[in-house]
């Protein structure tokens, strides 16, 4: 039996470890957290400073039965878990559960799977903190507190079996409020003006700045234009730079994997872990832009060597978040030598890839661009053309990576090189084209994009984005939906030689791809909440209880004060809603029936979205019902398309005596 226990919580890092500690040490998976508040109850003394109840999960019992085995044969225990407070808590729980002593028990953390960095953990070991431990207590009890008595309240108001979690009911209070912008936008349309211009056969594409609003206005416009010699009024070029990202932290890494590889976020977190337990990358989950010293070393050393001197540029880059407990290193590679793995699956390869290329761009030097502006135009009209063009005059980083955007704003063109030109210089006009555009709502979220505004707005921590946005879709408050497009016409104005061509052509817009729709449930559960717990769904309180755990784990605040300050208002608003609050079920008449002229209403009834025809406090008749189909959402559906639900069921004909019908049913 060896004289080192080490205990990690998953199996393909205790491999990895066992690897480079020899055989003094045995190292053993705790495969995760081995005990949790039980499962029975609320599990939570309240009145004696909410004291918790934890029990050993029963899916663990054999575990820790072996590791307690192991522990009391061993000289000394290593809990060598995560370095975040997850990780603290796992450790102190181990500890507590175990049963070990003290003074035989060591805690060590790194960032990295690395020889060196397992050997100098082992060297430095602390004690289990305790003001981690705490804030990752108080944020399991309160999100316990929270559910257990919110969840009933839905369940009578609402319908059975619904839940609510402090994040998870605000991130779907996200969607529910885009939702509803969507649904209130009135699109406007106006007019981008854009020139093709000659100079002898060089062609310069520039645009109007200036949208104009109605094709009246674009007809007078272009009427100007006829006849008229254009001219270059000014060339102006600037030199201009980029700079490189700031290497990733878990939030932007999950944006960049879902714009680069299409990765949803709980995709890219699994992969992740994979690769840090291989001891690929450093640990996934962290709030920090920052490098180590050794990091940037180990970069410089290898631009140097990749690409020349020219192309190095150490920079040190500084954390926003005052979260420094939990600020240790960005993500980035183990080893800046491997530019590529090539003994892992695809998942891992193309993110590590990614990784790789944003840590090793995020230390080289700047690209130098020129920036070139031809202003076009003449004294007889007011407007004038500008053309854009772009030079890479230095690579630099940009030989590695190039950032993508979430916003899916059109931005207007810019060219790559514009011919050499020079001021009054004449050119020739060879056609203006007005094309007919439309303002557009606010983009629905994908899972990047609410990770980025949770991030934004304070709401969760590097730990919590994954699970939260599994979550609200395993409850069904929230779907990851897929929409064809409509179809619309547009206009074209077009000014060749002296005529004006009119023309309209078609395009496909609103296709959806992953954007994250609210179900009917989801929206009458927000506005319930909103409307009866409406500081427990703030922005703000939600930001300022993530900024209290952090207070916590600081050190600088008491996890039970904390929990009483919060639970005494909660508490007392959850009994007012109970005794005070009307049922919400999302109601909404469609109009009347043109028969039985009865009410026709869209609401959530037990088994979910449904039409009813009829009232039976009005008529004192039974209404009839119809569940919705999957396309349609009670906040949409027309009166037309509520009536064809009742077409159903309809009797298709007769077999062996037995009547056949056809109907859509709840299963």
């Amino acid at each position: 039996m060896s004289k080192n226990l080490v205990i990690v919580e998953s199996p393909a890092k205790a491999k990895t470890i066992e690897g480079y500690l020899g055989k003094d040490f045995t190292v053993k998976s705790s495969f995760g957290h081995v005990r949790d508040l039980a499962s029975k109850g609320l599990a939570i003394d309240i009145e004696n400073d909410f004291k918790p109840d934890y029990e050993v999960s029963a899916d663990k019992k054999a575990v820790v039965a072996e590791l307690k085995k192991l522990a009391k044969a061993a000289e000394v225990v290593w809990l060598a878990t995560d370095e975040d407070r997850e990780g603290e808590a796992i450790s102190w729980h181990l500890y507590e559960t175990l049963g070990v002593e003290k003074k035989v028990t060591k805690r060590i953390t790194f960032n990295e799977i690395t020889k060196t960095a397992i050997t100098n953990a082992i060297d430095h070991p602390r004690e289990i903190n305790k003001p981690l431990v705490d804030a990752q207590q108080a944020r399991r009890i309160l999100d316990r507190l929270v559910g257990f008595e919110l969840s009933p309240v839905l369940w009578k108001k609402v319908r059975p079996s619904l839940s609510a979690g402090r994040v998870q009911s605000v991130a779907v209070r996200l969607i529910v409020e885009r939702e509803k912008e969507i649904m209130h936008f009135k699109p406007e349309s106006f007019f981008r003006i854009a020139g093709q211009f000659l100079k002898g056969k060089e062609g310069i594409k520039a645009e109007v700045s200036k949208h104009f609003g109605t094709d009246t206005e674009v007809e007078e416009f272009l009427k100007q234009c006829v006849g008229v010699q254009f001219a270059v009024l000014d060339v102006q070029k600037k030199p201009a730079k980029k700079t490189p990202a700031a290497p990733f932290t878990t939030s932007t890494l999950q944006q960049e994997a879902s714009l680069k590889l299409g990765y949803s976020v709980s995709r890219t977190m699994q992969v992740a872990q994979r690769l840090y337990e291989a001891g690929r990358i450093t640990y996934m989950r962290t709030d920090s832009v920052n490098l180590s010293e050794t990091a940037m070393r180990g970069a410089e050393a290898e631009i140097k060597s990749a690409y020349g001197n020219q192309y190095s540029n150490p920079t040190k880059y500084a954390t926003k978040s005052a979260n420094a407990q939990e600020a240790h290193e960005a993500i980035r590679p183990t080893d800046f030598a491997l530019h590529s793995l090539t003994d892992a699956e695809s998942d891992e390869t193309r993110l590590y890839d990614l990784i790789w290329k944003r840590s090793i761009a995020s230390q080289m030097s700047h690209a130098e661009l020129e920036r070139t502006t031809i202003a076009i135009g003449n004294d007889k009209i007011k407007e004038v053309f500008q053309a854009k063009g772009e030079v890479i005059k230095f690579d630099g980083f940009l030989k590695v990576y190039l950032e993508t955007s979430l916003d899916e704003e059109e931005d207007a063109e810019t060219a790559g090189l514009l011919p050499a030109v020079e001021v009054g210089e004449k050119l020739d006009m060879q056609f203006i084209r007005a094309t007919e555009r439309f303002s557009r709502a606010a983009p629905r979220y994908v899972e990047a994009s609410l990770v980025k505004k949770l991030e934004e707005l304070g709401i969760g921590r590097p730990s919590t984005y994954a699970p939260t946005i599994s979550t609200i879709q395993k409850r069904g408050y929230v779907e990851k939906k897929e929409r064809d497009g409509e179809e619309r016409s547009y206009q074209i104005l077009e000014l060749k030689g002296t005529s004006i061509e009119k023309s309209s052509k078609t395009e496909i817009t609103g296709r959806e791809k992953n954007k994250l729709f609210p179900t009917d449930i989801g929206m009458v559960v927000t506005d319930f909440l909103v409307d009866h717990f409406a500081h427990i769904l703030d922005y703000h309180f939600t930001a300022d209880v993530e900024e209290q755990f952090d207070e916590i784990a600081r050190g600088k605040m008491n996890w039970t004060e904390m929990l009483k300050s919060f639970y005494g208002a909660f508490h007392h608003s959850v009994e007012d809603s109970l005794e005070h609050s009307d049922r919400a079920t999302g109601e909404r008449e469609l109009g009347m029936h043109p028969v039985s002229n009865k009410k026709v209403i869209a609401r959530i009834g037990r088994f979910g979205p449904m039409i009813q025809i009829g009232d039976e406090k009005e008529d004192g008749e039974k209404p009839q019902f119809a569940s919705l189909t999957g396309s349609h959402s009670i906040h949409t559906i027309t009166l037309d398309e509520a009536l064809e639900l009742f077409k159903l069921p309809r009797v298709v004909g007769e077999i062996d005596g037995e009547v056949v019908k056809a109907n859509v049913g709840r299963f």
